[in-house]
């Protein structure tokens, strides 16, 4: 079987490698077949074995790429049918176009394979062995590699992350407490790739102490965890509770004038805190509402009335700027109002969405934003916590801030807690929004911060500094729940004082290591 995949060419390598790709997505949320990555990254390097070009390399490892992304990014296209009329002809083009790009990270993952040359025909089995492990390893460090430039490249976008295969277990995302997502996702795409050694194994024994070592590896971690959470309690922050609402109105409803006044009553109704409940404070998800709050005394006084006694409520909004009696500027903003109807706190979101809150080249780019309206939004000042009466300091997340790991605090006061107010409604029941959740979750655990989440139409959760869901509100489910603010672990994680720094250094001289190591072995063999 090994001997004929290695015999394909053209067309049936591209397929096998489109195939591949598609099964390692299944492995990401909410499907979480991890074991598929054990055939996914296997079989990928198996073709590669067999490139003899860089090109045909290239062309491997894109088409690799190309299964993976537009597999994992599919939900995507719901955005541009929320306004089928004007976006929806855009949507197979658009996701394949983005899906095309992201493959290039991939075509040069598999170019990096090849600083590790192929052993010689007469090589004994243990060289042959060798070969197979050091381009398994140098495969996992430059897939790592990959995910982190895509994490800030052309503004970033770091979506599915292969260590969020497994968020749904607390007790395997642990270990990010101390190495972070990138570190999680070189040991899971390691401990994947390195199964290659065994198709088809020249020695077995030997072949199998080097597949096996990061699976031990990946059950101590697991281990490790249990054993972190067994002892993990996590006090609630005194004499604060939170209403966090989600009416679940639709994207394609939202904005429609006729029903503007009607979605801003129903957020204040479902503020009502339940009877013999005392609620603190109230939290709206991202542009909760269309009408600009800050500019609008008369609402602003309405929504006054749903604010608890002395506490405040959170919401997303629209914030225009003004001057002479023209629009400056759009904000995706976060305010908190009191109940004196006084803003108290704003938020402007400093990383924008490109394409969906902002066009990048306006002037080459033919159609507008998704979102409404005509004027592209502009991005926030640096971040920095937000302290409000009643609450501990939080830092403010806004939409996809939270998918950038090592990045979602800022200013010189460490928060106490993170909010991320999201509007998910964009994508409708797909994957995407339990990747987003997916990915919250490790930004807790990394950062040891419990993270609270308002989505309009869902997920709505409270995740404790574990990486724990204490409660949530499913996707597409109209309601409000009480909830307490958990506290933050008793000390900073590693990562939360390192962040990605010693991982990437790791990660660097681990690869000039083996290249090293590698051209020294084939010189004494040849």
């Amino acid at each position: 079987m090994i001997a004929t995949i290695e015999r394909w060419r053209g067309p049936r390598r591209w397929a096998a490698a489109l195939i591949a790709g598609a099964l390692a997505t299944a492995a990401l949320p909410p499907f979480h077949v991890v074991p598929l990555l054990w055939i996914a990254f296997p079989l990928l390097l198996t073709l590669l074995g067999s490139c003899r070009t860089p090109r045909e390399s290239f062309a491997v490892g894109w088409c690799f790429g190309f299964g993976h992304f537009v597999t994992g990014f599919s939900w995507i296209a719901n955005a541009f049918y929320v306004d089928a009329e004007m976006f929806g002809a855009f949507a197979i083009p658009a996701v394949g176009a983005l899906c095309a790009g992201f493959a290039i990270y991939a075509g040069l993952v598999a170019l990096a394979v090849r600083l590790v040359p192929p052993a010689n025909e007469d090589a004994m089995p243990d060289d042959r062995t060798r070969v197979l492990a050091a381009r398994a390893v140098l495969f996992a460090l430059a897939w790592t590699a990959a995910e982190w430039v895509r994490g800030w490249f052309l503004t970033g976008f770091p979506w599915n992350p292969l260590a969020s295969v497994w968020a749904a277990w607390p007790a395997m995302i642990q270990v990010t407490a101390l190495i972070g997502t990138l570190g999680l996702s070189l040991l899971t795409v390691l401990a994947a790739s390195l199964a290659s050694v065994l198709v088809p194994p020249p020695r077995f024994r030997l072949a199998l102490i080097k597949a096996s070592a990061p699976i031990v590896l990946l059950a101590v971690i697991g281990g490790g965890g249990a054993v972190r959470l067994s002892g993990a309690t996590v006090a609630d922050v005194p004499d604060v509770t939170l209403r966090l609402v989600q009416p679940n109105i639709s994207q394609a409803d939202k904005w429609r004038p006729g029903l503007r006044e009607q979605h801003l009553m129903d957020h204040i109704r479902l503020s009502v805190p339940d009877p013999g409940t005392r609620v603190t404070h109230v939290i709206w998800g991202e542009a909760a509402v269309a009408f600009a709050l800050d500019q609008d005394q008369a609402r602003r006084e309405l929504v006054a009335g749903a604010v608890p006694k002395g506490g405040a409520l959170i919401t997303g909004v629209t914030r225009v700027a003004r001057s002479a009696g023209t629009v400056d500027a759009l904000y995706n903003s976060l305010l908190a109002i009191d109940e004196s109807a006084k803003v108290v706190a704003v938020y402007d979101k400093t990383h924008l969405v490109p394409f969906g809150e902002y066009l990048p080249l306006r002037r080459l780019i033919p159609f507008p934003k998704l979102t409404a309206g005509t004027m592209d939004f502009s991005p926030g000042e640096l971040r920095s916590s937000i302290t409000l009466p009643g609450l501990p300091p939080f830092g403010p997340l806004i939409c996809y801030e939270a998918v950038f790991s090592g990045a979602v605090l800022g200013g010189e006061t460490r928060p106490a807690w993170l909010l991320n107010l999201t509007n998910d409604s964009w994508f409708g029941d797909s994957t995407g929004p339990r990747q987003h959740l997916a990915q919250a979750r490790l930004r807790a655990v990394e950062e040891g911060l419990p993270l609270v989440r308002v989505a309009n139409t869902g997920i709505s959760a409270v995740i404790d500094p574990f990486g724990r869901i204490n409660a949530q509100i499913p996707l597409g489910v109209r309601g409000a729940i009480d909830v307490a603010l958990p506290q933050p672990a008793a000390t900073t994680p590693l990562f939360g004082l390192a962040g990605n720094g010693p991982v990437l250094l790791v990660m660097l001289g681990s690869g000039i290591l083996l290249i090293r190591r590698n051209r020294t072995a084939r010189s004494d063999s040849d």
